[in-house]
């Protein structure tokens, strides 16, 4: 295996998508693959902000602005260098915003059909993200355009698979750099 930073492109690596993709299952796994730090965005959301999605409201743009910011304060602020990134991020300007503060950064977005999301999240016990909230994250999602470089998986994948596939293409277009 490459080196850590070589692997990630000296960069950060954020995995994303929708409540119940598996963001945090992925990002873990990954971070242990490459021998890096693992930071959770959804430890970072405020007290209130975790309450209102609790019952089920989406959090707005301007709620989720200082979270952004937070999330990557934390990343910024690791001594060991770039971190896999679990977090939404779900339009184009979280992500910009994202590249803005971190520098380089690679988007792993972790894609599938609603249905199935639907399941794992009615199936989730004890996090404040249920199915309550995936209507309204899928009409904040704004899929990350070609230009933007993305590394797409389908979710259909077991966390093997898609932890497999997501290292296989960093190594590739690491390579190619």
């Amino acid at each position: 295996m490459a080196a850590r930073n070589e692997t990630i492109h000296d960069g950060f690596l954020v995995v994303m998508g929708t409540a119940g993709t598996g963001k945090s299952e992925i990002g873990r796994r990954l971070a242990a693959s490459l021998q890096c730090d693992f930071v959770e965005a959804d430890e970072l959301h405020t007290a209130e902000s975790v309450e209102q999605m609790r019952k089920g409201v989406a959090l707005t743009d301007v709620q989720r602005q200082p979270w952004l910011h937070a999330v990557c304060d934390r990343a910024l602020s690791l001594p060991t260098g770039p971190a896999v990134i679990a977090c939404s991020a779900l339009k184009r300007s979280y992500r910009d915003l994202m590249r803005a503060r971190l520098g380089a950064v690679r988007f792993l977005f972790l894609d599938g059909p609603a249905e199935l999301i639907a399941a794992r999240l009615q199936a989730r016990q004890g996090h404040f993200a249920s199915v309550a909230l995936l209507e309204s994250q899928l009409l904040t999602l704004e899929r990350p355009s070609a230009e933007e470089g993305a590394i797409v998986l389908d979710i259909a994948l077991s966390p093997n698979d898609i932890t497999t596939t997501a290292l296989a293409v960093l190594d590739e277009t690491r390579t190619r750099s």
